[in-house]
Parts: C-alpha cells; sequence; structure tokens
C-alpha cells in the first residue's frame, strides 16, 4: 500500500463535461500529462484505468489533481463516484501513476518553446501567474513559441473544450502577455 490515507474530492470547472479530482498526494513533479485516448494512456495505470470507465473522453493528470472529460451524452452523477474508486484504487496500489516507460518521454506539459528574451519572459509570466490559476479550474497550458508578436500556445484539460477557453485565452492570458511585455500582439491557440 503507498498511503494509508487518501482523499478525493471532485470540484466542478468552468466547462461542464470536466471535473476536477484533488488528491492528498502529488502525483508527477511538475507541469502536466494529458490523455486524449485510451491509446495515449497505455502506459499510464490511473489513466487507463479511468478509461476503462464508459463516457470517460480525456484524462489530464496534474501535481495534485487529476482532470476527467466525459462525454456530452454521459451523466456525471452516473460517472463522478466510479471516477472516484478508480483513482482510489490505482493511488492505494501504484507508485507512478503516469507510468513512463524507459526510454520514452511522458507528454508532459510546457516543452519549452523558444530560449529567446521575449519567449523567457513569455514562460515565466505563464509559470508564475497563468498556469497556475488555470489548473485551478482543472487544465494546463502549453507554450509553443513566440513569432512576429504572436504566441502560440495549447489549452488542455477542462480548458481545451471549455464554452469560456476562448475569453480565457483572449481575454486573460492575451491581455496579460501585452500588459507585461510590449512585443507580444496576440495569443493563439495551436
Amino acid at each position: 500500500m503507498i498511503e494509508s490515507t487518501i482523499n478525493i474530492h471532485a470540484e466542478t470547472t468552468p466547462n461542464p463535461h470536466t471535473l476536477r479530482f484533488v488528491v492528498n498526494r502529488e502525483l508527477i513533479a511538475a507541469g502536466s500529462v494529458n490523455f486524449r485516448d485510451t491509446a495515449s494512456a497505455k502506459h499510464s495505470p490511473l489513466a487507463s484505468a479511468l478509461f476503462e470507465i464508459s463516457g470517460v473522453q480525456g484524462v489530464l493528470i496534474g501535481q495534485g489533481f487529476v482532470t476527467v472529460t466525459k462525454s456530452p451524452e454521459s451523466l456525471w452523477n452516473e460517472l463522478a463516484q466510479s471516477c472516484t474508486r478508480a483513482i482510489r484504487t490505482v493511488l492505494e496500489t501504484v507508485e507512478d501513476v503516469v507510468g513512463t516507460q524507459p526510454g520514452s518521454e511522458a507528454p508532459v506539459a510546457f516543452p519549452g518553446g523558444g530560449d529567446d528574451p521575449v519567449s523567457l519572459k513569455i514562460q515565466e509570466i505563464l509559470n508564475a501567474e497563468i498556469r497556475p490559476a488555470v489548473a485551478m479550474d482543472g487544465g494546463d497550458i502549453i507554450f509553443y513559441g513566440f513569432k512576429d508578436g504572436v504566441v502560440s500556445l495549447h489549452l488542455q484539460g477542462s480548458c481545451s473544450s471549455c464554452p469560456s477557453s476562448v475569453m480565457t485565452l483572449k481575454m486573460g492570458v492575451e491581455s496579460r502577455l501585452k500588459m507585461l511585455i510590449p512585443e507580444v500582439r496576440e495569443v493563439i491557440q495551436v
């Protein structure tokens, strides 16, 4: 047994198809790992267990939370308890919930995207201010690069299909980056 007392509670997110399951254990050291389907989850005991539940369409594992996205026709009152049970079972028996295989890299968010001064400043702001706020809603942001005044980002987890994702990107992220970095003209989703 890994830990004797595992606490899990579900929180709603701005995306009605996504719940954030907060746990009292560090799941990964930093960033997040996004699983879009069963095939991408084959080495992750936690993601695999969740994809076995009918109606689960996506899993994002963060430092202390698991975000689960359901199909539009599925109901949370039928899925939430099954998800909680699956998370608890895996956490009670497995240390490495992501299951990175030797010689392969888990798809951890924030791969980089440039080492020029503006890109580094963008990454610093994203890491210090924006990513923690987005993680509170069960999501994450991957920085892909900065070119000709345009910042390329990718929203994932609850943020990927959230009805308010455009507002998050434009009114939140873009406004903040423009305020702090004059070279930023626009933020786009890739």
